[in-house]
Formats: C-alpha cells, structure tokens, sequence
C-alpha cells in the first residue's frame, strides 16, 4: 500500500514538472528525465526518513522491563527515559531552522538520520544506564531536527501538494511506529532472545534513508525539486525574492498552534504510556490490553494518509478539528464509565481523536506562506508544544498514585481535550503567520 501511494503521489508530480521549462538551454527530455528522478528520489528519502521517527521510542516501549533488568535500571531513571523523547523534540528542534539555513535543509536531515543511525546501533551496548540514556539522546536528537524539517522540506519542493505529501510522510511515520511497537518483541524472539540485538536491528531502517538525501546534501541555493532554476511558485511575484521569516511570537496563530500542538502530543503520549495499564486494571487481559493499544496506533497509518489532504481542501481546518475533539470526549467518556464493556469502541473513538497530529503539521505547511516562515513556525510549534507535553504522562502516573483509581486521570484526559479542541480551532483560520506579524 505504501508503495502505491508513493508511486501515485510521485506520477502526479512528474506530470506536473514535466512541462516545467529547462534551464541552461539542456535539451527537454533529458531535464524532464532528471527532475523526475530527483522527485522520485525526495519522494523516497521523505518516507524512509518518516519511517525512522518513532521506532527510537516505540521498540524501546516494547522492551522496556528487560532494558531496566538487563541495565540494572532504577525505577526513577526508567521514568526519566520515558520523558527524554519530547524533552529533546522541544530542545533540540529548535536548532533545526538556524542549521537549516547554515547546511540546508537536506544535509540536516540526511545527518539526522545518520544520528538515529549511530545511536540506534550503540546505545544497547553502551555499558550502562548513562551510556544507554546519551546514546538514545543522539538518536533523539536525529529524530528531533527532522521532525521540525520535513514540513519544510514538503513546503519548499511540493508547495502545491502540502496536503498529499504531508499525508505520505505522517502515514509512514505512524507506520513505523506501530511497526516497531509490534515487531520488535518478535524479532528479539528470532536473533536469539537478545533484547540488545533486537534493539539494534533498527538502526539498519535508519542506515536505509540516509542514501535517498545525499544528492540533496549541496541543495542550500538549489531550486527546488521537480522546479528548473529561476523557475517561480504558484502565486510567487516575479523578480522579488522569499520575503524574510516573521517574528512568530507576533501570530496569535502560531501560539494557537503550539498549544494544539502541544495538547495533542500530551494526549498521545498518555495513550502510549498508560493506555494498556487501564484497560488491564479495568479486568481486560493483558494480551487482548496490548492488541488494543496496537490497534489505536495502526488506525494512525491511513488515516494520517486522509486527514492531510482533506484539511488541505478546506480554507478553514475548524470542522476536522471539531470531529477529532467529539471522538476524544466520547472515548474517555466511555473509558470512565464501561471500561472494559466498551474496550473496542473507546479504542477506535481515542484512535481516531490522536490523528490531531498529522492535521496539526498539515497546518504547520498551511499557516505560513513562505519556506522560511514555515520553518519558524514548525520549530516553534512543535518545540514549544513538546515542552508542553512532557509533564501529561507524569501527572496521570502520580494522580493514579494519589487515588488509587483511573478515575481522575482520566477526568484529566477528558479535559485537556477542551483547551485543544478551542486551540484547534483557532489554528485553523485561514491566515498565515506572516499576514499576522506584518500587523
């Protein structure tokens, strides 16, 4: 299925290139016949590299309780390493935009990857809870400046097709992460019961996207792909150059967006982390609890495919934000009330409500107007949302502990849903960030 909808996405933008006009005077064919190759290339790099963004955190998840046995690890450094991932999106991707600028965008990711890489492969044999922790950082922090990128990335060199290409990359990042969630367990089954091994075996999906980016390691002053040199966007005014980046903390949309950002992410990791554990203590078994979660993440893999081009259609994103929130509230409604009865129902209502995160980076490309601008506003949204998120899980893990029930944690859940329901909402207005720090 993904390949397909790679090779269709790909066909789209071939057709449209290939009556781009070549430059230099370099005959027809042969520069419609590279940029075609070069937008199948991107096409590629971008889903390898959306594959490796979340295998960091979710393989380690499933293997958990032998990394804390194995290493010796205490209970309070397993609770760091649960809340490293979004500590480290929120510090580290706020560099991406400056290196960026400096390296270009595909030497950044290209690097990043080659970070998850490195650190994927080290970290189960790094001798040691600190040894462990600074290696999954480097790979962390490989995963934290393309995660803020690939907006920019799709913005720059598909400014037409925002939505389809941001709907590519967010499906195979949740691909990949319900794929190592599954997967990882069994494949430590097969190399011989190692949970070091199995762990490593990631790093070899990371090795596999770095080739894609390296013909765009030089791309800083390049145009874009699928674009001859000189060659204007859709709505670019000829002869002016890329207006300068707006100062975000001027657009109440950004900070519109960082907090449903922000909420969302919160909304997501409670779900990750503790999901199971209710449905477990509500008398459903552990193994029905664990194919449950697995099925609240994979509904993330088509419809993170769906919800990026129908929010691309429409001026106003409010009703997709509406119908996400609904599901949410309903979903913990039901968890509050007939836990286990309802197990299913509730799970798909919660599954369909954490697709809020690929309709908030589809509004990351839709809210600013230029390459620089959506640069911004991706490290600020998803740096400042981040920051927001880590404290969600640790407050459910101590409220549990104060009550001795799910009741209040999930009262909690139920209410973050208002503020990123009305934060939805208000990121959704058709404007664009640099429309509002003009004013």
């Amino acid at each position: 299925m993904m390949g397909r909808m790679a090779g269709e996405e790909t066909r789209t933008l071939e057709s449209t290139t290939a009556r781009a006009p070549v430059a230099h005077g370099a005959p027809h064919a042969r520069g419609g016949a590279t940029r075609a190759w070069t937008t199948r290339l991107l096409v590629a790099g971008i889903v390898l590299a959306a594959l490796n963004l979340r295998p960091a955190v979710t393989s380690l998840g499933a293997l958990l309780e032998e990394v804390r046995d194995g290493l010796g690890m205490s209970g309070g450094a397993a609770g760091l390493l649960t809340s490293v991932p979004p500590l480290c999106f929120a510090v580290f991707g706020v560099a991406a935009p400056r290196l960026a600028r400096r390296f270009g965008a595909g030497a950044v990711v290209c690097a990043g990857m080659a970070a998850i890489g490195a650190g994927l492969l080290v970290r189960p044999f790094a001798g040691g809870t600190a040894g462990f922790l600074a290696a999954t950082a480097l790979a962390l922090v490989g995963i934290a400046v393309s995660n803020v990128l690939m907006p920019v990335v799709v913005k720059r060199h598909f400014p037409d097709r925002v939505g389809p290409m941001t709907g590519l990359y967010t499906m195979a990042l949740a691909l990949g992460a319900a794929a190592a969630a599954a997967a990882t367990v069994p494949l430590t089954g097969a190399v011989g019961g190692d949970w070091r091994t199995g762990l490593a075996l990631w790093a070899a999906l990371a090795a596999a996207a770095v080739p894609p980016w390296l013909p765009f390691v030089r791309e800083r002053s390049a145009a874009p792909a699928g674009r001859a040199p000189g060659e204007r966007a859709r709505g670019e005014a000829p002869g002016r150059a890329e207006a300068p980046a707006p100062r975000i903390t001027r657009s109440p949309t950004a900070w519109a967006l960082a907090a449903f950002f922000g909420l969302q992410a919160t909304a997501a990791y409670i779900t990750m982390g503790w999901m199971a554990q209710i449905l477990r203590d509500a008398g459903v078994p552990a193994g029905t609890a664990g194919l449950q979660l697995a099925v609240l993440m994979v509904m993330g893999v088509p419809l993170a495919f769906v919800i990026p081009r129908l929010a691309a259609r429409l001026p106003h994103q409010g009703p997709i934000v509406l119908v996400l929130g609904v599901s949410g509230l309903a979903g913990y409604a039901g968890l509050y009330l007939a836990p286990a009865a309802g197990a299913w129902v509730w799970v798909l209502l919660l599954g369909l409500a954490n697709c809020a995160f690929p309709l908030a980076l589809t509004m990351i490309g839709m809210r600013a107007g230029t390459g620089a601008g959506v640069a911004r506003l991706s490290a600020f949204a998803q740096s400042t949302g981040y920051l927001i998120s880590v404290p969600g899980p640790l407050l459910v893990g101590l409220l549990h502990q104060h009550s001795g029930g799910w009741g209040l944690p999930i009262a909690l859940m139920a209410g973050l849903m208002v503020p990123q329901t009305v934060a939805g909402l208000l990121a959704g207005r058709d404007r664009t960030v640099e429309e509002e720090a003009a004013r």
